[in-house]
């Protein structure tokens, strides 16, 4: 199934495949598939199907309720005027051509699903299907596809720790090397599931919190690019549980300290051309290059309802600490929310790319995505100008200087990022009014349910959430 296609209900061609795929992973041990998908808040949701049964799934779905789009993470439910009732059902759809086994799961495979309604047609609140549809209207209004990837960030805590404390699993300082040593077998069966999942990991590292790590792999297309983050983080999951250690993606594990991100790594092609080198602008970016990033730049106030999602998130978005809370850009400037990365001569033509980085984990990774396209979709359109760039913190700018050149603070909670997004109709519009409906819902209730609390509290509450 390309990116493109509809999903259509009653696939016979896909029971077809189904079935013989259902005698593959039999012959090798595999009792159970995983069907996943990504909830408006953020939290990988599933149903499993014994093996036997995927062809079944193929052909007519499994079904799940739609008020899932208005839980919250801690499983409470919101509502609008559409979603969040006990009525309806949905049909899960699993593609065939994402369906993995799972190196650290022995006896289960896994595949992202399409959300489909019971008479056949895209349930209009699956990001996966609306990023999809984003991707497939960049290529037939403007030629161009992308490449994307997302960065996956975590914190190692023991397995043996009192309650829902987090107390590192490692002690080594960030990017040292005794870190490495100290989770080195847990590390090693984690890049060899990976490895044997398909995964094509380009680093992996100790990070700067305490008890963090990160992952980076290779770019794909935005829908595989998703399903790759979810699949990431599954592995990573369950490797780690098999050492007795436990993991969070949380944007923020404690009140205070650098938190979990999530950057999106964005480029924009034509006809097999890179837009973001060659080119006549800056830093070899074609002009269309610049104006995808003015897009995106013009919509980040509202953009974080979307890739900053969580209370928490706010503890992560913080001035100086290369989380990118400002609307500014530069070329390698890791405290700018965008920042273009150009690769080293040699490799340009392939590497240059967008790095967003006002985005964590709590977020969809398909909602991420598509609004981050479609922003920047927008900025192509109407040959936004880029504004100058930025250079070193710009946290440290004289207000006047940084109001003159249009930098500013994002929205410091999650109400203020809701606001933004209420009055983008761009992004709005991207999603349809049911998905932002619920987007909306969702924020305001997360928002809710930690009215109260103090840094350490709202860290807590979305700790293991993650």
């Amino acid at each position: 199934m390309s990116e493109s296609d509809p999903v259509p209900g009653g696939r016979p061609g896909e029971v077809e495949r189904a079935t013989a795929l259902s005698g593959e992973l039999t012959g090798q041990g595999v009792h159970g598939v995983v069907l996943a998908y990504v909830d408006t808040a953020g939290i990988a949701r599933v149903k499993t199907v014994p093996t036997a049964k995927l062809a079944a799934a193929a052909a007519w779905g499994v079904g799940m309720s739609p008020v899932f789009d208005t839980f919250l993470a801690d499983d409470s439910i919101v509502g609008t005027d559409v979603l969040g009732s006990p009525d309806g059902d949905l049909r899960l759809y699993p593609d065939l051509d994402r369906l993995t086994v799972l190196a650290a799961q022995p006896g289960w495979a896994w595949a992202p699903v399409d959300r489909i309604t019971q008479e056949g047609a895209p349930h209009p609140a699956c990001g996966r299907t609306v990023l999809r549809r984003i991707v497939a209207g960049a290529a037939e209004r403007h030629g161009i596809t992308f490449r994307a990837a997302v960065e996956v960030e975590w914190v190692v805590g023991r397995g043996d720790a009192d309650g829902d404390a987090f107390v590192p699993a490692v002690s080594g300082p960030a990017y040292g090397a005794a870190r490495q040593v100290e989770l080195s077998d847990c590390a090693a069966d984690l890049l060899a599931a990976l490895a044997a999942q398909g995964v094509d990991v380009e680093q992996f590292h100790p990070e700067y919190a305490a008890g963090q790590f990160e992952v980076s792999v290779g770019a794909l297309g935005p829908v595989a690019a998703a399903d790759h983050s979810v699949l990431v983080r599954q592995t990573i999951r369950a490797v780690s549980r098999r050492h007795g250690l436990r993991v969070s993606f949380a944007p923020a594990v404690l009140g205070q300290g650098v938190g979990n991100g999530g950057h999106l790594h964005l480029s924009a092609w034509r006809d097999g051309t890179n837009l973001h080198a060659g080119g006549t602008a800056r830093y070899g970016m074609t002009a269309e290059a610049e104006s995808f990033v003015a897009g995106v730049l013009g919509h980040l106030p509202a953009l974080t309802a979307l890739t900053a999602p969580s209370p928490a998130s706010r503890l992560r978005l913080r001035p100086s600490q290369w989380a990118g809370v400002f609307t500014a850009w530069g070329r390698e400037t890791r405290e700018a929310a965008l920042r273009i990365v150009t690769g080293t001569a040699g490799i340009r033509d392939r590497a240059a790319n967008l790095e967003v980085k006002p985005v964590d984990l709590a977020a969809n990774p398909y909602l991420a995505l598509a609004s981050v396209i479609a922003a920047g979709l927008d900025g192509l359109a109407s040959s936004a100008p880029l504004p100058e760039e930025i250079t070193g913190d710009p946290a440290r700018l004289d207000p006047a200087a940084a109001a003159a050149r249009g930098v500013r603070r994002l929205p410091v909670t999650l109400t203020e990022s809701v606001a933004a997004f209420r009055t983008d109709g761009v992004l709005r519009e991207a999603l349809g009014p049911v998905l932002a409906d619920a987007v909306i819902a969702v924020r305001l209730g997360e928002a809710g349910s930690v009215e109260g609390l103090d840094d350490d509290g709202v860290a807590a509450a979305y700790r293991w959430k993650y």
